[in-house]
């Protein structure tokens, strides 16, 4: 009896981990500039691709009603709380970094190749946007 228990206890811290090295869940966000928290993103996978949402806007001075006005493709003029910002990603052989997907800034509409990484034991999501040979890193933290 207290080897299935220790067997199913092991199984289950398995899980849990294996499910913090992922970057499906709830993230917070912060502002380069000022170290504010901007906004809530769920990350969800589907068929092996990534795909994330506002869930909600976490800034002061943010406006309920806002929408992403700067946006070019079918996200213009949609509510930001709501609106898809990651689009694609899969994980990479042998890797905990899912590449290949797009992430959107709806501060200034554009779209850029993105990598998810998950660090510090997956309380931590290394998010890395690239535009030719340049690149910006942000850390989100986990929320839940």
């Amino acid at each position: 009896m207290k080897t299935v228990l220790a067997a199913f206890l092991l199984l289950a811290g398995t899980a849990s981990a294996m499910a913090q090295s992922s970057p499906v869940g709830l993230w917070r966000n912060v502002d380069d500039k000022t170290g504010e928290v901007k906004a809530e993103i769920r990350i969800d996978e589907s068929g092996g691709a990534l795909t994330g949402r506002i869930e909600r806007s976490l800034k002061k001075d943010g406006k309920p009603d806002a929408a992403c006005d700067e946006c070019t493709d079918d996200r213009k003029g949609k509510p930001i709380a709501g609106l898809e910002i990651v689009r694609g990603g899969k994980k990479a052989d042998g890797k905990d970094v899912w590449e290949g997907g797009k992430i959107l800034d709806p501060e200034n509409g554009k779209e850029y190749r993105a990598s998810f990484t998950p660090i510090d034991g997956g309380k931590k999501l290394e998010v890395r946007g690239y535009l030719g040979p340049f690149w910006r890193t942000q850390v989100w933290n986990r929320a839940q």
